[in-house]
């Protein structure tokens, strides 16, 4: 069980998504730790100044965050788990202000492209891009310049005293961001598995021949092993060749995926297991 010891570190201001995902995964008794940047957040743990980091690492809308599947690789830090947050952008304005006097709105451009229809339907509403979404309920807050309101999600009007005064004004429902939680080592396979099982992330690289990722993935498939995602980076000092990032279900002590695995390693030139982790929902 999480105490306030538990120090997760993600990157944005309190209140943000990532903050969601930690009390969502870990519960309100872990105590969120805001960095500025994704880096700041993996250096934080490397370094031991908290005990875990939030990672999000891609959105059903926008895809992958890059950057992220790169400090995986860099930082050799594994992950233990993994959960999923709808992202419900909510209008936000501080105490005491009434909607009818909104007149432009804060937030991340992202979340702001996201909410296209809502300024769409209020044309004399203007938008003003943040650094944070979080990050500019906090601004509306402390600064209360007139006329102004935020978008963000629940948590950052409740941690900063503001009003939602519309909620769900998002595009798309179907908006989630999926994040991992990282540790310093490794967390044992319990005794007793997890309702939705376990699933693993890996990175390997090929020749560029014809025919070797053919070759890799059917280290999987001959297997019957789920293939949940694969995802293509750079490989950065070598023009023209590729990382490939997988996640597929199962356990590293199971027999098929051990099989796996190691008639992975005779067709790769390299793989690494970067996590091993019950498979959120």
């Amino acid at each position: 069980m999480p105490t306030r010891s538990d120090r997760i570190a993600f990157q944005g201001e309190l209140g943000a998504f990532s903050h969601m995902a930690i009390r969502q995964l870990l519960g309100a008794s872990a105590t969120a730790v805001p960095c500025p940047s994704f880096e700041a957040m993996f250096t934080a743990l490397a370094e031991g100044r908290v005990r875990g980091a939030m990672v999000p690492i891609e959105n059903t809308l926008h895809g992958s965050v890059h950057e992220n599947y790169d400090h995986l690789l860099r930082f050799n830090l594994p992950i233990v788990g993994e959960t999923s947050v709808r992202i419900v952008h909510n209008l936000i304005v501080p105490a005491g202000v009434k909607a009818a006097s909104v007149r432009r709105v804060y937030s991340h451009p992202v979340a702001l492209n996201q909410c296209l229809n809502f300024f769409r339907e209020h044309p004399d509403i203007e938008k003003a891009t943040f650094y944070d979404t979080a990050g500019s309920v906090k601004m509306i807050s402390e600064e209360r310049p007139e006329g102004a309101a935020a978008i963000a999600g629940a948590l950052a009007a409740e941690l900063y005293g503001c009003r939602i005064v519309k909620r769900s004004i998002e595009d798309d429902k179907e908006n989630y961001t999926r994040f991992f939680l990282l540790r310093r080592k490794p967390v044992p396979k319990s005794a007793r598995a997890p309702k939705r099982g376990y699933k693993t992330t890996l990175v390997f690289t090929v020749r560029n021949v014809p025919g070797a990722l053919f070759r890799a993935l059917a280290a999987l498939a001959l297997r019957d092993i789920d293939l949940n995602k694969i995802e293509s980076r750079p490989f950065k000092g070598r023009r023209w060749e590729y990382l490939f990032y997988a996640d597929f279900l199962g356990h590293t002590e199971e027999a098929a995926v051990r099989h796996a695995l190691s008639h992975l390693s005779e067709v790769a030139d390299m793989v690494k297991v970067l996590g091993c982790y019950p498979r959120g929902d």
